[in-house]
């Protein structure tokens, strides 16, 4: 039970990458750099606190942070990022563990990590797709301030109550299992539909 609050954290971080990663390395970078009472950076995560390295991720912060509420190059920035959330929410869960358990430990939270962050990450993109079927901008911007809402709130769950986000992210889990398939199959019939409309005529 010692471990919990820490392994609680490192699932978090891993879990948020997938919807928000830069606002998760921002995050982390400034409350190391401002030394956040009761919250100190792993050691193997402290070049985020770093002036250079936080004026990146929150440049990047801001630009994701519009990026994801353009309809349609919402659906363009989460294709590009599955390149770049999954692995670094598998960094960010093994960098937290590295600290204190090894790298044994550290490789085992990473795999755990990636996979979260995966899950995370195809649940938002896929259902974000099937959101821009509609031409209306409102419910793509809902579900991203929703999704900014999500990492807060998840995020704080997870500092404060570590069995209470452990409880939930179990129950998310679940819904990315039973939503995931439901999301590939209606991608392949749209994408079955944009090939059959762009086919010449005969």
């Amino acid at each position: 039970m010692e471990h919990l609050p820490t392994v609680a954290i490192a699932l978090a971080l891993a879990w948020a990458s997938g919807l928000r990663l830069y606002a998760v390395l921002f995050a982390l970078g400034l409350a190391g750099y401002i030394q956040w009472p009761g919250w100190e950076l792993p050691s193997s995560l402290s070049l985020l606190s770093h002036p250079v390295v936080l004026t990146s991720t929150g440049l990047l912060l801001v630009t994701e942070f519009f990026a994801d509420k353009i309809p349609g190059f919402d659906t363009l920035w989460d294709a590009i990022h599955t390149f770049i959330r999954i692995p670094g929410g598998a960094l960010l869960a093994a960098g937290v563990i590295a600290s204190e358990d090894g790298a044994a430990w550290a490789l085992a939270a990473g795999l755990l990590g990636g996979t979260i962050t995966a899950g995370t990450h195809f649940l938002k993109a896929g259902s974000r797709a099937a959101i821009n079927t509609s031409p209306e901008p409102v419910s793509n911007w809902t579900a991203s301030f929703g999704e900014d809402a999500m990492v807060v709130v998840g995020l704080w769950l997870a500092y404060q109550y570590p069995l209470v986000f452990l409880a939930g992210l179990a129950l998310f889990m679940l819904v990315v299992a039973w939503m995931l398939p439901k999301l590939w199959r209606l991608g392949v019939r749209m994408m079955r539909f944009l090939f059959a409309r762009a086919a010449p005529a005969p």
